[in-house]
């Protein structure tokens, strides 16, 4: 066989090799998508709604503007996105107790969404004056329309056990709760003690639904 043939040959086969995994990998699908919507969580962290830019993005996600334009057309679409991939699901335990189910989500809700909660507060204050909105509007973007809240499904519960008789209730008297730690979560930006987390359950909600008052 000819060297040189030989040679070149060889230098072709390393290039094809490198193509299909003997160099750098080309992310794609959800790989790629997981890894800019990483890189959109930390430019959000660090420089907030101003600097979260396309460019900023694409730049710390080692991608191009073109890529992230095809996925979310809109900045709005990219943050909403980004926001969904972190705000994971808060468990809602199933206690038997419709006292001892709401107290234990608050208490979940304030371990998995204190920080997440005081980030979004400082760091999206220009996309809530640009949009007009809040953080309702944020979180009611977030959750799918066609999902039962923490609230609704412990009160279904409770209905089921006969803890609670079948009556129709507002919604805002089911979520009232949540509601109320989300407020005092905001308002104070600190932590909420767990004497209040009882207190909105025992001196506030339970008797709403005429649940008489535990003991202290």
């Amino acid at each position: 066989m000819n060297p040189k043939r030989e040679r070149t040959a060889g230098k072709g086969a390393t290039r094809t090799a490198d193509r299909r995994g003997g160099g750098a990998t080309r992310r794609r699908g959800t790989e790629l998508e997981h890894a800019i919507l990483d890189a959109a969580w930390d430019v959000l962290v660090e420089h907030g709604y101003p600097g979260f830019t396309y460019e900023a993005v694409a730049a710390r996600a080692g991608t191009s503007r073109p890529v992230l334009y095809r996925r979310w057309p809109r900045r709005e679409d990219l943050l909403l996105a980004t926001l969904a991939k972190s705000w994971q699901p808060i468990e809602v335990p199933d206690t038997g107790s419709l006292r001892d189910d709401a107290i234990g989500f608050l208490r979940n809700v304030h371990a998995g969404r204190t920080q997440m909660i005081a980030m979004m507060s400082v760091q999206l204050v220009d996309y809530f004056r640009d949009t007009g909105t809040g953080f309702g509007a944020l979180r009611e973007a977030l959750v799918p329309p066609d999902r039962a809240t923490a609230f609704e499904i412990i009160v279904a519960r409770a209905v089921e056990r006969g803890e609670l008789p079948g009556a129709p209730r507002l919604s805002r008297v089911v979520d009232l709760p949540f509601d109320l730690l989300r407020h005092d979560m905001l308002l104070t930006m600190r932590a909420v003690s767990d004497e209040s987390i009882v207190e909105i359950v025992d001196k506030v909600w339970l008797p709403l639904l005429g649940v008489p008052a535990s003991p202290p």
